[in-house]
């Protein structure tokens, strides 16, 4: 996962209202550029081509790491922004 995201994860942990207002974001007409804002709002910088540049570094070092050079990334294969919110989702369980 992104830092400044488990940064804000960290932080939602303690903070019932920015949990509230996280999953919010979801509902957003650009829900990554919502996520960013918030971020940044929070006092973690966060851009969502950074966000996006990341995810691409992530695959093409995956796509690099396997025999023959795979064409599509495997099932599981999920990016910081629904990894983000599949770990909200357990910190609700908490």
């Amino acid at each position: 996962m992104n830092e400044q995201l488990y940064k804000l994860l960290q932080k939602a942990r303690k903070d019932f209202e920015l949990r509230a207002r996280i999953w919010a974001v979801k509902d957003a007409k650009d829900p990554a550029l919502a996520l960013c804002e918030l971020c940044t709002a929070e006092g973690f910088p966060l851009t969502v081509g950074g966000l996006f540049s990341e995810q691409e570094e992530f695959f093409c070092n995956l796509f690099r790491s396997c025999n023959g050079s795979a064409v599509q990334p495997l099932e599981g294969w999920d990016d910081p922004f629904d990894m983000f919110f599949a770990a909200m989702e357990a910190l609700e369980k908490e």
